[in-house]
């Protein structure tokens, strides 16, 4: 348990710091952000502010981490190992999008095609070593499993392998996909991860104290690492908060999709890997209220030749055509973030007391 509490306690530290130094070095290089123009008129003050800060989340929190299991002198699992891969490696998709737009000074960096690419790869392999019988511990459990979970894996549905690869790579760029649409205005992304991967830390808590590795029963859980688990989520939680501090309106950076990216990653593989995918579209259902109006949008556009639903996609951007001030769209969404995980961690521990 101490490990948890350095990892977040570190990673915010570094993070806090880091981003302070992240914006004047992004800035002396000239990595601005580039605005949309069909955007709120408002968002054309906020080109140039420095962006790609999403690298000194990604620092923050793997240097958290490892320096607490440094100091408790406990080795690193293959669970958060292949979890950080996963957030470094769709970190990296983010960090080459990232820097075309800065690179070309336009507010599309790489083709929808290529980032696709990249995130498939990144999902792939992640899944596969996930499955690897090389990965199994001595109970015999790999990483992720081969069943369809929500609070507990579904033991009488086994997958194929390929069949469960290709789910792990829908789960892992839908909810990458996702939060990216989320960053759209200050601090709205950072707090709304703050607040689910804070969930997750709780989940992997309390999923190693009734773990079946240490007290086997009715009630345990099959998770392969969930105390390392813990320490990757409160790492990336701290990270986040420490990153926030910069950039809660007005933001003096943005995390790009260098950091929207990984953390949706990593949102996805906590869920893959604690065995609770169909949770996380509670957990995290702000960013699918986000996916959703950008699909809606897109669909009533066609369905009825160039008609809106909403005056502008994502969500947020409509409230704000509204008039609303940002920081009322961000308070508020916040909000609703907050009654999902409320939502989703009550159906959780409630599963456990009711013991269905």
């Amino acid at each position: 348990m101490r490990a948890i509490l350095l990892g977040g306690g570190l990673a915010l530290l570094i993070s806090l710091l880091g981003t302070r130094l992240a914006i004047g070095q992004f800035t002396r290089l000239g990595y601005g952000q580039e605005i949309r123009d069909d955007g709120p008129t408002s968002h054309h003050t906020k080109r140039g502010t420095p962006t790609m800060g999403g690298v000194a989340i990604i620092i923050a929190a793997v240097l958290g981490y490892f320096a607490a299991k440094l100091i408790t002198g406990a080795p690193p699992s293959a669970s958060a190992m292949l979890l950080l891969f996963l957030f470094v490696g769709l970190g990296l998709v983010g960090f080459l999008d990232d820097f075309i737009k800065i690179y070309k000074q336009r507010s599309l960096g790489l083709r929808s095609k290529a980032k696709m690419a990249g995130q498939t790869l990144v999902a792939v392999v992640f899944g596969a070593l996930a499955l690897s019988p090389w990965l199994e511990d001595d109970r015999g459990q790999t990483p992720a499993s081969r069943h369809i979970s929500f609070l507990r894996d579904f033991e009488s549905w086994t997958l194929p392998t390929l069949l469960v690869i290709v789910l792990i790579w829908v789960i892992i760029t839908g909810t990458s996909n996702a939060v990216n649409l989320t960053d759209g205005l200050d601090g709205l992304a950072t707090g709304a991860s703050i607040l689910v991967f804070g969930a997750y830390t709780l989940v992997n808590i309390w999923q190693f104290n009734q773990w079946c590795g240490a007290a086997a029963g009715p009630k345990c859980y099959e998770v392969r690492d969930p105390l390392d688990l813990a320490v990757v989520a409160s790492a990336i939680t701290g990270a986040c908060f420490g990153f926030l501090w910069w950039n809660a309106s007005p933001a003096r950076i943005f995390m790009g999709d260098t950091g929207s990216l990984a953390l949706g990653g990593a949102l996805a593989g906590l869920a893959i890997l604690s065995r609770t995918e169909l949770l996380l579209i509670i957990l995290g259902g702000l960013f699918v209220v986000e996916t959703l109006s950008v699909m809606l949008q897109v669909g009533w556009f066609k369905v009825s030749k160039g008609k809106r639903l909403f005056r502008m996609a994502p969500i947020h951007h409509h409230f704000e055509m509204l008039g609303w001030e940002q920081v009322t769209v961000v308070i508020r969404f916040w909000l609703i973030a907050g009654i999902c995980i409320s939502v989703g961690m009550a159906i959780f521990y409630g599963e456990w007391v009711a013991g269905i």
